[in-house]
């Protein structure tokens, strides 16, 4: 009889955890409760100055810059980012957006923001994924903190090769200028929350926020999922 209860469970509930490969029998969850309590959450919505801050302070005008876990290789995390990006688990995202906007609702971080903006894709590299993972993390993020989404105004304009393999310099010059604004008034005056899913070494997030400033009197927060600890 267990053996047929189990049987019957995974055949009605065939999801199973990107990290922990466990079965979750929860519906609409897409992360294990072990894994999600396992994540190496940072908190640091909660202090200013934190490392994310630190390694971003003078490249660009910022009011705050919140990472919900760090990221490395063989950590929790990383399974579920790759099944994001690379296995079509668009739920995963949005789990982890929602999970992240509960942390930070009602906080002083995002009080004052008017705009969700996720890292744009160019429309190749969108077409050939068929999603941003970048959005659908913001589309969980807005649904938790109930801030308005905006996805059509910061582009990317230049088709530029995947950072992952690039040294620290290159990440730069591989991204420098492929951003830009298509109505710089639509966010004069505004507060905008920039969204990613990883900052390794900031680069992309320096380059969206130097097409962002094309605005006038633009207010710039980031938050992304992960906060990579190597490079």
């Amino acid at each position: 009889m267990v053996k047929l209860f189990k049987h019957l469970q995974n055949l009605f509930f065939d999801n199973t955890c990107p990290s922990c490969k466990k079965n979750i029998l929860i519906k609409n969850e897409y992360i294990c409760l072990q894994c999600i309590y396992s994540l190496p959450k940072t908190n640091n919505y909660l202090k200013p100055n934190n490392s994310a801050e630190v390694m971003m302070a003078g490249r660009f005008p910022f009011e705050r810059i919140a990472t919900y876990c760090i990221f490395s290789k063989e950590g929790t995390l990383q399974p579920l980012i790759h099944s994001l990006k690379y296995k079509n688990n668009k739920n995963i995202g949005l789990q982890l957006g929602r999970m992240f906007g509960k942390d930070i609702h009602n906080s002083s971080f995002v009080e004052t923001v008017d705009f969700i903006v996720p890292v744009p894709l160019h429309k190749k590299k969108l077409k050939s994924r068929g999603y941003n993972q970048s959005e659908i993390i913001a589309e969980g993020i807005s649904s938790a903190i109930s801030k308005s989404l905006s996805n059509d105004n910061l582009i990317r304009e230049i088709h530029n090769p995947s950072q992952t393999k690039l040294s620290k310099s290159q990440r730069w010059d591989n991204v420098e200028g492929i951003f830009k604004l298509t109505n710089p008034d639509q966010y004069n005056n505004k507060h905008i929350l920039l969204v990613d899913d990883i900052i390794t070494t900031g680069s992309t997030i320096e380059a969206c926020a130097k097409a962002l400033l094309e605005a006038k009197n633009i207010k710039i927060s980031v938050a992304t999922i992960g906060e990579a600890i190597y490079l």
